[in-house]
């Protein structure tokens, strides 16, 4: 068998089902290629892997999927219904194997609960934190994100703005729009030589740190894990050091409880007076209505809000409401940190290759809330992925019904967290039937499918 199937080739995998598979389960295995079923094997349809993409994923994406030969929907918007609908397969709706989406739909417990054949989600941004990751996880779906491919995006965004908020940029705009003539210089100041205050050191926050020393701006920053300090800014102890001596303190924090109403009053009156306060990571992360009052006070010399506790669903007039708008020297902007088409081109080519090579082979490298597998698919074998409750016990179950059936294993490799562990296994072709029949057998196991080499 081992001449025969190679340890060092690689390859890739398609999915067999038997015909009775393909009418109604959600598993497909494949007859071994020496034996001789009863109906003859057939392979899986590519073009019948339904992939479900929406809020405009970009063209790039949608083109990759195309490419693998998968049945591609695209829509701007789904009801909760009829997300509902396409997820189980109900109401005249066939059931999606992938779904892609941006920052709007929200993947709730139910949604999985009820998605019996998704294989894999594809969140076509940073944030991954308005689907439910525990429950996902649960029901063995693995969830994917685009962690860096917006970052530049974003981070210029932040530099122009603390710019435009330094010359009141938007105000003297909107006069001249309106008619008027201010030239005006009193409260408008230069960018080099001030103090930049980075909450949150991540992706972002990094990157905007090195734009702003290249301005000539000190950088300060405080994040809860110790990150090695880019350039020359400096690490503070505290969130309250970094509010304490930043002329502009620009949030970049993940959406946790923790970091609910992390501004308020009280950091905003510990910032100094006449500085400026920039949010691009999550609507939640400031106490909007202690803003505005920071900023009617003159406490705060201005404010830039990408984002916001409440956003409109749909694009549109007379939509969004909010305790700053038509305050002075106050830059709103619609969620856009990362709406650059060079940022939605590599975040689509980035999710859709994850998606892509999770349906394909099983491989969950980079997924945010599943065990991480990634093995170079093998010449010859079949592929057998199970996903189970993580209990004593299971691998020791698994290897004894391999070793029952005489499989012969070339690659294994299991992964797990505290919920659920992932296992995948390459297997000669003469035994895969059988071990995958007693293995989606077992008490513990959540999903299982097999994929063949080709």
């Amino acid at each position: 068998c081992e001449s025969a199937c190679p340890r060092t080739a690689s390859a890739s995998y398609v999915w067999h089902a038997s015909r009775a598979a393909m009418a109604g389960s959600t598993h497909c295995i494949p007859p071994s290629p020496t034996m001789k079923p009863s109906a003859p094997p057939t392979r899986f349809p590519k073009n019948k892997v339904r992939i479900l993409l929406l809020e405009n994923v970009h063209q790039r994406a949608i083109d990759m999927f195309h490419q693998e030969g998968f049945y591609v929907e695209t829509a701007t918007a789904l009801s909760k219904e009829e997300l509902l609908d396409k997820l189980a397969g109900r109401n005249g709706h066939e059931a999606i194997h992938a779904i892609g989406v941006r920052s709007k739909t929200v993947l709730s417990a139910e949604c999985f609960e009820l998605a019996k054949r998704l294989l894999c989600v594809g969140c076509y941004c940073i944030g991954t934190d308005n689907h439910d990751l525990p429950k996902a996880e649960q029901c063995g779906i693995p969830i994917f994100n685009a962690p860096f491919a917006n970052t530049r995006s974003v981070a210029e965004l932040v530099i122009t703005e603390i710019i435009a908020l330094s010359r009141q940029l938007m105000d003297r705009s909107a006069e001249c729009h309106r008619g008027g003539w201010y030239k005006v210089s009193k409260g408008c100041c230069e960018v080099r030589g001030k103090t930049l205050g980075i909450v949150g050191y991540g992706h972002v926050g990094s990157q905007v740190s090195v734009l702003a020393e290249s301005l000539g701006m000190r950088v300060v920053y405080h994040d809860v894990i110790p990150k090695m300090a880019l350039g020359n800014a400096s690490q503070c102890g505290s969130m309250e050091e970094v509010l304490e001596q930043a002329d502009y303190v620009t949030l970049h924090v993940p959406r946790l409880p923790s970091t609910k109403n992390l501004i308020g009053a009280a950091q905003l009156a510990a910032m100094k007076k006449g500085s400026y306060l920039i949010n691009a990571a999550r609507g939640e992360v400031v106490v909007v209505d202690d803003l505005a009052e920071a900023l009617r006070s003159g406490h705060l010399a201005g404010a830039a809000a990408d984002v916001f506790p409440s956003e409109p669903k749909k694009n549109g007039e007379e939509l969004f409401e909010s305790p700053l708008c038509g305050l002075p020297n106050v830059i709103l902007t619609p969620h856009i940190g990362g709406s650059t088409e060079e940022a939605q081109a590599a975040i689509g080519v980035e999710v859709a290759s994850a998606m892509i090579k999770c349906i394909n082979t099983g491989v969950t490298y980079g997924a945010v809330n599943f065990p991480q597998v990634d093995i170079m698919p093998r010449v010859g074998t079949h592929r057998l992925i199970n996903c189970h409750r993580n209990v004593p016990g299971v691998l020791m179950k698994v290897n004894t019904a391999l070793s029952q059936a005489g499989c012969n294993i070339f690659a294994q490799q299991l992964t797990t967290s505290e919920t659920v562990g992932y296992m995948v296994v390459d297997v000669d072709v003469f035994t895969s039937e059988e071990c995958m029949t007693i293995i989606k057998s077992l008490g513990e196991s959540i999903r299982s499918r097999i994929l063949w080499a080709q």
